[in-house]
């Protein structure tokens, strides 16, 4: 092999090896719950050198042990077509790349679930478009392999709601004091509301902007299509 050729093959062997690694963890995925993310690994590293209070919060709970009403909120927030896509809202990814297009750096990515449940569970959570391609590869063998209430099922259960607190069940203790169970709707659609900018409003629990968006959530609800499930 000429010398030239012996780093694109081992990057092409590291990206292979990487996605057998991915494969198997998502077959295991399907049954198992994970043990932590690769996102609260991040995430917990950063606050270990800026907070190192902040404790890792993260509860395992059945999909029937979290409200519909979140369930809804979530949907209608975050992906109102979830439980008819294939992992990808192409009409989303269009609009996200001609704004970023306009603004000459990638800002919004059109993340569907399955998306933003592929990152959370093996990436980083950096802006480039190397790790929205591995995004896709990973989405694609996500739908492929697990079905759509499963998929919701981890989604609730690892996302980040506040500093360490990741998974419904965790969020509802610390923002409510009730399970993720006896959540209301509005509720509901003020944790949804905190999803993108969790961190943010932890900070700002009072910014107007969440109250507005969480009204938005609300009205959207009634609308919100859930996946089947047997969860």
């Amino acid at each position: 092999m000429k010398l030239i050729g012996w780093p694109l093959f081992v990057i092409v062997m590291l990206f292979v090896l990487f996605n057998v690694f991915v494969y198997g963890n998502l077959l295991t995925y399907r049954a198992v719950a994970p043990h932590r993310t690769m996102f609260m690994l991040l995430r917990m590293h950063q606050f270990a050198e800026t907070r190192p209070d902040v404790q890792l919060n993260y509860q395992w709970v059945p999909y029937n042990q979290i409200s519909a009403n979140l369930k809804k909120a979530l949907i209608a927030s975050e992906d109102a077509r979830f439980a008819e896509h294939d992992g990808f809202d192409w009409n989303g990814i269009q609009t996200a790349l001609k704004k970023n297009r306009r603004k000459g750096k990638v800002t919004a990515g059109g993340s569907t679930i399955s998306q933003q449940l592929a990152k959370n569970l093996f990436l980083s959570d950096g802006r480039h478009y190397w790790r929205k391609a591995e995004e896709a590869v990973i989405t694609s063998m996500l739908e492929a392999t697990t079905n759509k209430d499963r998929i919701f099922t981890l989604y609730l259960n690892v996302i980040e709601w506040d500093y360490g607190v990741f998974g419904a069940q965790a969020a509802s203790q610390r923002l409510y004091e009730r399970s993720a169970l006896q959540l209301t709707t509005q509720q509901a659609a003020k944790m949804a509301a905190r999803v993108p900018r969790p961190l943010y409003y932890a900070d700002h629990p009072h910014d107007k902007q969440i109250r507005r968006k969480a009204n938005i959530i609300l009205r959207r609800m009634g609308s919100a299509q859930l996946p089947d499930t047997d969860t």
